[in-house]
């Protein structure tokens, strides 16, 4: 079976991990999958490259012009004929749209990996009924996305298939987790005993990064041993530095900027800070249940799916600063309880979001939509 994944990719997000963990357990599972990337100019995802090479997927790209590219179907079709896949499976809006135009007879199966607010638009509601009408099946990565596919953009509520997100999980060990502590620390030139509060992902509006400093600042006059640390790029880099200097957190917000091995950096986290404003899923979670940390999330989108509230975590309403404070200070004031959340995460993590379970549920998919 040979399963084209097309993505069209201007940085490394959820959904781009997920294709990086989902690929090379399918090839291990003797399925020919291959990712096809769409790169707009001066964005040529090197670093995507790198990882794909490093996980031994073998990766294309081809360019792609902003709005609406002329040539870009018959360049795409011209691949397809050449790679001649089973299957093409699209990810993000771009991908859904020229795969539709580009795929002719290949079967087509559609992973809905977020509901973004540009979705509700009139036209787009149209035009992703067009596409659902067009696909042999489609995977949605949590229950809140297949109600938001079926009642915004009209899919057929018979095609879609709930599989979550999974990755793979060995349990670190105690030495593992004392010796990445120290080393951030280190790197931050902070004392051993600094609490960090962790924020890792895009910097983009969706991700509620300025909200998680807003909460951050309310609480750090409590906590003088406490820093915010931001992993991650976007467009509102500069924008969030600037707003830290401005609450005066120039010497406790530490950004790190994109980094390869963020998810081995977690482990040095004392909580994990996730104020996104809507999710679709929120792969990072897994990682942070990986790294045992307890979480602070909102009640947006998919996360009460994935972060069950005084269990692995607290939740609170999205924009909520002095809720999110508040969640913040009981989970820094109280040790033997952020070692509690962290345990019964990482259990969580794997009896509920392993790698084999996502990837026999995609295969599961691929044999239906290849007519059984």
């Amino acid at each position: 079976m040979r399963i084209v994944h097309l993505i069209k990719a201007t940085q490394i997000g959820g959904a781009e991990r997920h294709l990086l963990w989902l690929l090379p357990a399918l090839r291990r599972a003797d399925v020919d999958a291959r990712l096809l990337v769409l790169i707009e100019a001066g964005k040529p995802m090197d670093d995507l490259a790198r990882l794909a090479e490093a996980e031994g997927i073998p990766m294309e790209r081809l360019g792609i012009a902003r709005g609406f590219d002329l040539t870009l179907t018959s360049r795409l079709r011209d691949r397809l004929r050449l790679i001649q896949p089973d299957l093409l499976h699209t990810h993000l809006i771009h991908a859904d749209l020229y795969g539709r135009l580009a795929a002719l007879r290949t079967p087509i199966v559609i992973t809905r990996h977020n509901d973004d607010a540009f979705r509700h638009k009139p036209a787009l509601r149209l035009l992703n009924r067009w596409l659902w009408a067009g696909a042999k099946r489609g995977i949605v990565i949590s229950q809140h996305l297949r109600r938001f596919a079926v009642q915004v953009e009209g899919a057929p509520a018979d095609k879609l298939h709930v599989i979550p997100y999974g990755i793979r999980h060995t349990p670190l060990t105690q030495a593992q987790i004392d010796q990445r502590r120290r080393a951030l620390r280190q790197e931050l030139k902070l004392d051993d005993e600094a609490l960090l509060v962790g924020m890792v992902g895009r910097l983009t509006a969706q991700k509620g990064f300025g909200d998680g400093l807003q909460a951050f600042a309310l609480l750090a006059r409590d906590f003088p041993q406490a820093h915010a640390v931001i992993v991650g790029d976007g467009e509102l880099y500069q924008d969030l530095l600037r707003q830290s200097r401005g609450l005066g957190l120039a010497l406790r917000a530490h950004f790190l900027g994109w980094r390869a091995n963020a998810s081995e950096l977690m482990a040095a986290f004392d909580v994990f800070l996730m104020p996104s404003r809507w999710e679709g899923f929120g792969l990072v979670l897994l990682e942070a249940m990986a790294a045992r940390l307890p979480i602070v999330a909102t009640r947006s989108g998919a996360i009460p799916e994935v972060v069950i509230d005084q269990y692995n975590g607290l939740l609170v309403e999205p924009s909520d600063h002095e809720g999110m404070a508040h969640a913040l200070s009981v989970l820094l004031a109280d040790r033997s309880l952020r070692l509690h959340m962290g345990l019964v995460g990482e259990d969580r993590l794997e009896t509920g979001f392993s790698l084999e379970a996502m990837t026999q549920a995609t295969l599961a998919v691929y044999r239906q939509a290849l007519g059984g």
